[in-house]
C-alpha cells in the first residue's frame, strides 16, 4: 500500500495533537508551577514565622560558594541565601542579642524525605564563627536538580555533608527544655 505525502501530513498532525493533548512536551510549564509551590517555612521560637517562596528567596541578599563536595568528589558552585540572613528574618537573636539562654539555642532543618539536621544557634550566627551555611536554590547556575532541591542547606566548613540538608522544607528554631 503507498501513502501519498498528504496522508503522511495528516498523520503527523494528528499524532502531534493527541501528544499535545495527553500532555507530553508539557513538562516546562509543570515544573515551573510545581517550584512556585515550593515554601521553605520558619518557625518554632521565633517573632517572626516565615513561609518563603523560591521568588521570595530570589528577592533577598545572596551569596555565591564554591565548595568541595565529599559525596560526589568534586568542586560544586552553590548560589542561595545565608541561613543567617532567613534567622534574621524571622527575629531569631544574633550578634550582641545572641548570649545567655539563647546560646543553648538549636536550629532544626528538615527535607521534605524526612531527613534533618541540627545546629547550634551560635554555629550560625558570624559574629561567633564563620559558618556561611547557605540555603541554596542553583547549582552551577541551574536551578538544583529535583533529586536535591529545589532548595538544598549547604554547610561548607563540615569535612563531610552529613549535614547537607536536600530537598530542604523546614528551618524549625528550638530552645530546649529546662
Amino acid at each position: 500500500m503507498k501513502s501519498s505525502p498528504f496522508a503522511a501530513t495528516i498523520t503527523v498532525l494528528a499524532l502531534a495533537l493527541w501528544a499535545q493533548s495527553a500532555g507530553f512536551g508539557q513538562a516546562p510549564a509543570a515544573a515551573a508551577s510545581k517550584s512556585d509551590d515550593v515554601r521553605l517555612t520558619v518557625n518554632g521560637n521565633v517573632d517572626k514565622p516565615l513561609s518563603l517562596s523560591l521568588a521570595d528567596l530570589r528577592d533577598l541578599p545572596r551569596q555565591t560558594l564554591v565548595v568541595m563536595n565529599e559525596h560526589e568528589k568534586k568542586e560544586e558552585t552553590y548560589q542561595g541565601v545565608p541561613l543567617a540572613e532567613i534567622l534574621k528574618r524571622a527575629g531569631v537573636p544574633q550578634g550582641t542579642a545572641l548570649r545567655g539562654p539563647a546560646l543553648a539555642m538549636y536550629v532544626r532543618a528538615e527535607g521534605a524525605d524526612g531527613y534533618a539536621a541540627v545546629f547550634a544557634l551560635a554555629e550560625l550566627d558570624s559574629s561567633v564563627q564563620d559558618s556561611s551555611v547557605l540555603v541554596a536554590d542553583t547549582l552551577g547556575g541551574q536551578p538544583m536538580p529535583e533529586k536535591l532541591g529545589p532548595l538544598r542547606l549547604v554547610v561548607p566548613h563540615d569535612k563531610r555533608p552529613a549535614r547537607w540538608v536536600r530537598m530542604l522544607r523546614s528551618i524549625t528554631v528550638v530552645i530546649p527544655s529546662q
